[in-house]
């Protein structure tokens, strides 16, 4: 299997987004692909002067998602949130699809954040 990607937008107001792939993504399951993805969403904000605790509404799209996965997903982001030092992920959205754009994806987060 190759290196997953995973991709990010940071968007200040006044200002352009930039696309980051991130090949570092290890583990093949639910659990390690959500902690990744929430790491690299978590790191993020930093770019623009916030955290992961300012994230308001994340959106997860996740492959072949079931009610049976939720134990994965929470460990994930308990594992994301404990190496960001911070609070588990904001109430928001979960998405199961299909598939995403490349066949080794099988979480994406989206994920909006507010600053002062």
């Amino acid at each position: 299997m190759t290196a997953t990607e995973a991709y990010e937008r940071v968007r200040r107001r006044s200002g352009g987004g930039r696309p980051r792939w991130d090949r570092g993504i290890g583990g093949s399951n639910h659990t390690c692909r959500v902690e990744r993805s929430c790491l690299t969403v978590g790191t993020a904000p930093a770019a623009v002067g916030a955290s992961f605790d300012d994230v308001v509404k994340p959106t997860v799209y996740v492959v072949d998602w079931a009610p049976a996965k939720t134990p994965l997903f929470l460990e994930g982001v308990a594992r994301a949130s404990a190496a960001l030092g911070s609070t588990p992920m904001a109430p928001g959205t979960l998405i199961g699809v299909a598939a995403l754009d490349v066949p080794d994806h099988l979480v994406e987060v989206e994920a909006a954040a507010v600053i002062d």
